[in-house]
């Protein structure tokens, strides 16, 4: 034995580095025939795999420029890193944006900005930018709710993303006076920390759900009786990732904590149809909408990505006659979100978040609607010029989701799928979420919240006004063609938005409902 292991200690390193290559090469050769390219390319043909699996990690960071990257560029991510963590997000010496470019939008600045007196409520908190409009007050609902922020965390779910992540979001709203929306994994634990929450609930219909996979009302009345930091319900028709297909959560996915939040059976596959079991048509949702508004006395909304409008204008048909309704509708972006997809729904299904909203506040507003709605956009508008031509276009508030994954860490990996997010936020992987400083990642998402608002205010104030809602069409510009290379909303997507009710700031800090406290005084 040791004149052995003596005689394999006199080869040389490369010795063996060659009888490696030889051995991989003979098994490329003979052994294997699943991959072409390394048959007949043994050895070598390996850094052709390589390559192409570390490719996106090299473009990210060695190729693209600063604005070459989909769906959130370089210079996208890093304001929201910088927001986050209190650093300086300026840039200097100018714009590196090609401000000629196709549908680039312009904010029109007043020649006299918006002051600020001494006792306005933003010379003190320049993070206060509640909602001009309170959920469920038109239906008089036993519970209305006026979000305390126009900024608000979007449906993402336990499962979805990892225990820690939920938990920093949670207490991140909390922090920055927002609300949390649950996603259509239930309410778990991690909900529940102090922040407001909108429940939030698919065709799986988890966490109110019977045994054979229905909707549960006597558990819905439960579940609010219960939490009575659950602020409004919202009913998801589709989501932007992928409208109209169902999905399967997997079996091995499935843990007892995610069974016992979600209502399923541990280890077994779990399917989320395309279709909703407790309606089948407008009517029914609607009928559906106002047992969930009676039962538990809170606003009621929906949220879809849009399509074809037949539907919804039989909705609005409904809603002008029988004054019965959602309260409000979150509009989703057929850009996708955190949701996996295939690239045929993900690339083609549904509207861009600008066309679908546009579409869907002209068809509401034909009816004379939009006083009734709290519109909410959904959408890769976690930015404040992305806000601000939201709010011209007719949106109330505005719910963000990769956005706030990546103030908590988030580093755009896109493989949220896998269960493999290296930065702990998109797992199940205990070891990988053990990287996730609750309590820092938590003022991470507030700070993110606050730079947010804050910068939103400077633009409403730079353009003249005192709160987003007083933007209007004509405010926002967009590059449109070589003939015209900009054109105001009002001329691109042809429709003038609504006014929005709103007095001052002032106003709206002693209102009623505000982040869902009541204000008897105001009776």
């Amino acid at each position: 034995m040791e004149t052995v292991l003596d005689f394999l200690g006199t080869i040389p390193w490369w010795s063996w580095v060659l009888i490696i290559l030889g051995a991989v090469a003979l098994r490329d050769v003979f052994l294997q025939r699943r991959h072409t390219i390394t048959h007949n390319f043994p050895v070598i043909g390996h850094l052709r795999y390589l390559l192409e699996r570390i490719g996106p990690e090299l473009r990210q960071y060695l190729v693209a420029n600063n604005r070459e990257e989909l769906p959130f560029n370089r210079i996208e991510r890093g304001w929201i890193y910088a927001s986050a963590k209190k650093e300086n997000n300026y840039e200097g010496f100018g714009t590196d944006r090609d401000i000629y470019a196709h549908q680039h939008i312009f904010i029109n600045n007043a020649m006299i900005p918006f002051k600020i007196e001494a006792d306005h409520p933003n010379a003190k908190d320049m993070g206060f930018l509640p909602c001009a409009k309170v959920m469920g007050k038109y239906h008089k609902r036993k519970r209305p709710y006026r979000p305390a922020s126009i900024i608000n965390v979007s449906a993402m779910s336990f499962g979805s993303l990892s225990a820690k992540a939920i938990e920093s979001l949670n207490k991140g709203v909390k922090i920055a006076n927002a609300y949390h929306n649950t996603g259509e994994g239930g309410l778990s634990p991690y909900h529940s920390h102090g922040g407001d929450v909108i429940f939030h609930f698919g065709t799986g219909y988890f966490g109110v759900r019977t045994e054979d996979g229905g909707f549960s009302m006597e558990k819905m009345i439960r579940l609010v009786e219960n939490n009575p930091f659950i602020r409004a319900i919202e009913v998801k028709l589709s989501q932007g990732a992928k409208p109209g297909k169902g999905g399967v959560l997997p079996g091995k996915k499935i843990t007892k904590e995610i069974a016992e939040i979600r209502g399923v059976p541990v280890g077994k596959d779990v399917l989320s149809p395309p279709n909703h079991k407790a309606f089948s048509n407008v009517p029914e949702m609607v009928d559906f909408i106002e047992s969930i508004a009676a039962a538990t006395g809170l606003p009621v909304g929906i949220k879809a990505a849009i399509g074809k409008l037949e539907q919804w204008e039989e909705l609005a048909r409904i809603m002008k006659a029988e004054n019965r309704g959602p309260d409000f509708i979150t509009i989703d972006g057929g850009e996708g979100g955190t949701g996996a997809a295939p690239p045929s729904f993900a690339d083609h299904v549904s509207l861009p978040w600008v066309y679908g909203f546009s579409d869907i506040y002209k068809l509401f507003q034909k009816y004379g609607l939009t006083d009734r709605i709290v519109f909410i956009g959904s959408g890769k508008l976690g930015f404040p010029a992305k806000a601000a031509m939201a709010f011209a276009m007719g949106v109330d508030c505005i719910n963000v989701a990769r956005e706030a994954m990546m103030s908590i860490g988030c580093i755009q990996a896109q493989i949220c799928h896998t269960n493999r997010c290296p930065a702990g936020v998109a797992t199940q992987s205990k070891w990988l979420q053990n990287g996730i400083n609750v309590p820092l990642k938590s003022e991470r998402l507030a700070q993110y919240f606050k730079t947010f608002k804050k910068e939103l205010i400077e633009i409403t104030h730079a353009a003249g006004y005192e709160h987003p809602c007083q933007f209007n069409m004509n405010d926002i510009e967009m590059n449109v063609d070589d003939h015209n290379l900009a054109k105001e909303f009002n001329k691109t997507f042809q429709y003038e938005k609504d006014i929005v009710p709103f007095i001052n700031m002032q106003t709206l800090k002693d209102c009623e409902y505000l982040g869902g406290t009541y204000n008897p005084k105001l009776n």
